[in-house]
Order: structure tokens, then C-alpha cells, then sequence
């Protein structure tokens, strides 16, 4: 079955709007996980606009201790470096945290979002070093990554163990026209045919951004979808359902469909 990894990103953006704890990210990686999560995620930013660095090792510590089943998953750009705000540097993040996979994500630290994938065709000699250190720090490597077909088989030559699709346009098409319109299907094979050609590269695939409830079904059929890493619509859809009810609908999408 097709993992899904919750990211707290929002709960502690919430967090973050008042002094003190509340919403816990520690009581809401419980939360998750009792509903039926089998990983946690967070993109702690150089910003620490949501999840902060000192949220790391906290979360690190839960799971070693009391979930060693539970991946956690850091996200964020390698490239990231200390800064003023207590900020230590993402590599260093991962290096402390010690976290069963690192997703390297080529964004901004003036970005609202993540919305593109690694350009691997132009060569990247830096990437290749920080994928060997989060290797290093014992973590899986996944490349945030367009489906682009021609990029996986140079993901696989980076050295990076797992590929994550950006979602947001398949998300984007899906919204627009519905999951049986041409387009919406067009764009499914898109991310198909790149999948396919990811495994074929011996690589793992991941899939996040903008995936829901409506979509989801349809995307949970890409052939090897190994995980899935959800938090904005999970937390917009609690709003109404419950963050619990609203993570264990997902696993039970994940269950009842998928490669």
C-alpha cells in the first residue's frame, strides 16, 4: 500500500500565529499516526515561517522512541545555509536529525511554495555532494522532480534512491476539468509515463503537492507510487471533518486503490 506521510507544516504555521505550543506538532504527529499515518513530514524553511529547527529534533526523538515504524521526512533545499534566525543549514538538519528519507527541493527561500522540480540535464555537480551527505546521515534521498522522462534516469545516475513528483499541475488540471476529461487523462500518462521510466531507472516514486480527496484516487494508481506526502488539504479539510476522520480518509483511499 501506498504510504502516506503527513505534513505539519500548517499545523505549526497555525502554531506560529500566537506565542506558546499551541497547536502542538508533537500531539499532531500523534494524532496522524493514530489515525492510520505511516510517515510524518516537514520543510522547515531558513525563514522558519512554519515548522522552526528546533520542531527537528523533536520530532526525530518521538519517532526513534516511541514510532520507530514511522518515516519521518525532511524536505527542503540543500543548498540552505545557517542563518541569524537559528537556522543551522538544511544539511546539518538532516545530519542531526538522522531521518529515514531527505527530499532535496530546488526552491527559494523567498518561495511561497514548492512549485518545480530539479533541472538534471544541466549538470549539478554540488546536488550530487549533498545527496552523498543526507546518504552519509544514513537518510533515503528523494529528488523533488517534474515528470519529465528524459530527468529519471539522471536522477538515478545523481545517486538519489527516490524521485518525488510535483503534483500541482496534475492537482491544477484535475480541479479544472474533472478526473474522466481528455485533459485530466493526458496529464495522469504524463506522470505515468515518467513514473514508469523512474522505475525502470531503479528508483522509488513519491508524489506531494496539492493531492486530495477528489484527486487522490486517480493519482494513487501511478504505476510504484510508494508514498504520498499530504498536509494543506489535510488540514483545510479537517476544518469541517476533524484531523483525525481527515487522515484515516486518506489511508482508506490509499487502501482501496493504487499501483
Amino acid at each position: 500500500m501506498t504510504v502516506l506521510s503527513v505534513n505539519l507544516n500548517k499545523i505549526a504555521l497555525l502554531r506560529n500565529s500566537r506565542e506558546g505550543q499551541r497547536p502542538s506538532v508533537i500531539e499532531f504527529a500523534k494524532l496522524a499516526i493514530a489515525a492510520g499515518a505511516g510517515g510524518i513530514t516537514v520543510h522547515p524553511r531558513p525563514d522558519q515561517r512554519h515548522i522552526r529547527a528546533s520542531d527537528v529534533p523533536d520530532l526525530a526523538h518521538l519517532l526513534r522512541t516511541e514510532f520507530p515504524h514511522i518515516e519521518f521526512n525532511i524536505e527542503g533545499n540543500p543548498v540552505a545555509a545557517a542563518n541569524t534566525t537559528g537556522y543551522p543549514g538544511f544539511i546539518e538538519l538532516v545530519a542531526a536529525a538522522a531521518p529515514a528519507q531527505a527530499t532535496l527541493v530546488p526552491d527559494s527561500d523567498d518561495q511561497l511554495t514548492s512549485d518545480h522540480g530539479w533541472d538534471l540535464i544541466v549538470e549539478q555537480p554540488a546536488l550530487r555532494q549533498h545527496i552523498e551527505q543526507c546518504k552519509k546521515a544514513g537518510a533515503r534521498v528523494s529528488l523533488f522532480m517534474d515528470p519529465v522522462v528524459a530527468h529519471m534516469s539522471a536522477a538515478a545516475d545523481y545517486g538519489a534512491d527516490r524521485v518525488e513528483f510535483y503534483t500541482g499541475p496534475y492537482a491544477e488540471t484535475f480541479w479544472q476539468y474533472g478526473p474522466d476529461h481528455p485533459q485530466t487523462q493526458a496529464c495522469y500518462r504524463r506522470f505515468a509515463d515518467a513514473a514508469e521510466a523512474a522505475l525502470k531507472a531503479g528508483l522509488g516514486i513519491n508524489a506531494g503537492h496539492d493531492l486530495d480527496q477528489q484527486n487522490l484516487p486517480l493519482f494513487a494508481n501511478l504505476p510504484g507510487l510508494a508514498e504520498v506526502s499530504i498536509g494543506h488539504a489535510i488540514v483545510c479539510e479537517a476544518l469541517v471533518d476533524g484531523f483525525s476522520s481527515t487522515v484515516a480518509a486518506y489511508t482508506t483511499i490509499l487502501k482501496s486503490t493504487g499501483a
